[in-house]
């Protein structure tokens, strides 16, 4: 009974594995896989930071992924869609509570004004990020959606979590450059004090223009050249960090090298297929950990009415909270897009999922969400379980800690079950727009 039991099993499995990669054996193949990842993966990337040299190096290895398939450049002949945003730096910045001075890694100070002076007596308003907040969460609402010139009183808890985030914005911060240096307000955060009757805060700031750049390849449509599929990961990381041990590269193998190098695959597949009636959009998004810069700047220089659907893959190098073969999709239910694609892999033991994490908003917090607000089923696909991600974020996402099996699987359910859309013959429901 049991060996007729094992049998079935391994029939079974046998089926799945035939059926998923039927589409797609010829081009989705391990090796490729674990080839560019651990190459945007590498030291010599240090980290991948979007206001460095070094994202230089991430975007001529995608642009020579793409010129190897034989892609068309979608922007310049280079690959690159560049822009330029306005990169602020911090000349010198310090906090003192009742006269005393704050330790640096104890406040964060997010300002595009040359000259900031405040205290007690200023005109601004004061909020907190209390215990048993979810601190992450908290700063970017506030950050990204609050108006007014904040002063943020952090609980001690939190310390530790702002000491990380002063880490990453390190002295630097960027504004699109047509906004102005004047036009988005200050924002400091610092560890609340007891018995505070007094405070100063004083930062100096300086401006200069700097580029950035998208990485992005099309493949045009035949019958349906005017409506677009997109398909997008962000290939910026966070850079250098503070050493551990003699560690100090946040080389952000999952994040997103992961995500990256599927959209690279994806792209090399159906150029091969080629099947697509529709046009086929490939870009690598940039400035992604410091703002979505690049994939603003792309959403906002292309027709939302024509783009049929957008993929975007964050983060799949690991097993999803609901096991092997499968993948969560952000917004789910706010288009059938998910549901088109699962239709397409009846046969096979891969699903498609809601996101389990519905209170951190993902839906607006990654590269698709400009689209989404513009009405297009812009979603993201991913297997982060963000929640207990020790890697996150750190010296330790690396190459190593990945399952490529997990990878090559994801890129061939996306590869199969979006095949409706690409050839026209299906079509996802629109996203309730937010703005007009």
């Amino acid at each position: 009974m049991k060996e007729k039991v094992l049998h079935g099993y391994f029939f079974a499995f046998f089926q799945f594995a035939v059926s998923l990669s039927a589409v797609t054996a010829q081009t989705v193949e391990t090796g490729d896989v674990e080839r560019i990842i651990s190459a945007l993966a590498a030291d010599d990337m240090r980290g991948r930071a979007a206001l460095s040299p070094d994202i230089a190096l991430a975007a001529d290895l995608i642009a020579e992924e793409f010129r190897r398939a034989d892609l068309k450049p979608y922007a310049e002949e280079n690959y690159r869609q560049t822009f330029e945003v306005t990169k602020v730096s911090t000349k010198n910045e310090s906090i003192k509570i009742n006269g005393k001075a704050m330790k640096v890694d104890e406040f964060i100070i997010l300002n595009n004004n040359p000259t900031l002076s405040w205290n007690q007596d200023s005109e601004i308003e004061t909020l907190e990020i209390n215990a048993g907040d979810d601190f992450s969460e908290r700063f970017r609402d506030i950050v990204r959606n609050n108006p007014n010139h904040n002063m943020v009183w952090v609980d001690p808890s939190f310390a530790p979590m702002l000491a990380r985030f002063k880490n990453i914005f390190s002295r630097e911060n960027v504004i699109p450059k047509q906004a102005g240096a004047t036009s988005s307000p200050s924002k400091v955060f610092a560890i609340k004090k007891e018995d505070t009757k007094s405070f100063d805060v004083e930062a100096n700031i300086i401006q200069e223009d700097f580029p950035l750049f998208n990485v992005a390849a099309v493949i045009p449509g035949k019958s349906k050249a005017d409506e677009f599929v997109v398909f997008s990961a962000h290939y910026d990381h966070i850079g250098i960090l503070d050493p551990i041990g003699k560690d100090s590269i946040a080389n952000g193998a999952d994040d997103d090298a992961s995500g990256t190098t599927a959209m690279i695959a994806l792209a090399k597949h159906f150029k091969k297929e080629d099947i697509n009636e529709r046009t086929l959009i490939f870009v690598a998004f940039t400035a992604e950990e410091i703002g979505m810069f690049g994939s603003k700047y792309f959403s906002n220089h292309i027709d939302a009415d024509k783009v049929v659907a957008m993929i975007n893959i964050e983060m799949i190098g690991k097993d999803s909270k609901f096991g092997p073969s499968t993948l969560y999709v952000t917004g789910y239910h706010h288009s059938n897009l998910a549901e088109l694609m699962q239709d397409n892999l009846k046969g096979t033991a891969f699903t498609f999922h809601p996101d389990p994490y519905p209170t951190q908003n993902l839906f607006y917090r990654s590269d698709n969400a400009v689209l989404a607000a513009l009405g297009v089923p812009a979603h993201t696909f991913s297997t982060s379980q963000i929640d207990k991600d020790a890697y996150y974020h750190t010296v330790k996402d690396e190459f190593s800690t990945l399952d490529i099996r997990n990878i090559k699987s994801s890129i061939e359910a996306i590869a199969k079950g979006v095949v409706g859309i690409v050839t026209g013959e299906q079509t996802p429901s629109r996203v309730e727009k937010l703005t007009d």
